[in-house]
């Protein structure tokens, strides 16, 4: 049996992308059977600053790239989660009991038509933009208090 207490978090990076609406993208996810809606986030490769992973991570799951987004705002520290019980071991290799992430605010300048889930190694089944109160209610309950304080530190830049 794993011990979490034992496991270090895995460095990651969120991406919160809004359009001109306010409204935020949520992808849903290829790996889970119930329906989760979540924003891009993935890890960061050795040697990779956050802002880099932000960018690949959100080029390698939605197809956008770097000159499709305008820089908003950063998280200044890192928000972490806990895997629950039954994914401890299971995900990541079993090496990590939870995540340690960097959030990202971006603003997309794109149109919809260039976002494009259906990448090399796609994570989502479907995506829509969404209220970002509405995709905090959807989470899945182990992250929720992660993007309650993701959307609390960049509350001003959704109004």
């Amino acid at each position: 049996m794993v011990k979490p207490e034992n496991l270090p978090y895995r460095p990651c990076v969120g991406i919160v992308l809004i359009n001109a609406e306010g409204l935020v993208f949520a992808g849903q996810r290829l790996d889970n059977v119930e329906e989760a809606w979540q924003m891009p986030q993935g890890g960061i490769d050795d040697g990779e600053s956050p802002r880099t992973a932000a960018l690949r991570e959100l080029r390698e799951e939605t197809g956008i790239t770097a000159d499709l987004v305008q820089p908003v705002a950063k998280t200044h520290h890192w928000i972490t989660y806990d895997l629950p019980p039954e994914l401890i071991g299971k995900v990541w290799g079993g090496k990590y009991c939870g995540q340690r992430q960097k959030w990202f605010l971006y603003r997309f300048t794109g149109q919809d038509s260039q976002i494009r889930i259906e990448t090399e190694h796609p994570e989502f089944r479907a995506w829509r933009w969404i209220d970002v109160d509405a995709l905090v209610t959807g989470i899945v309950p182990f992250k929720r208090a992660v993007y309650e304080k993701v959307v609390a530190s960049f509350r001003a830049y959704l109004a």
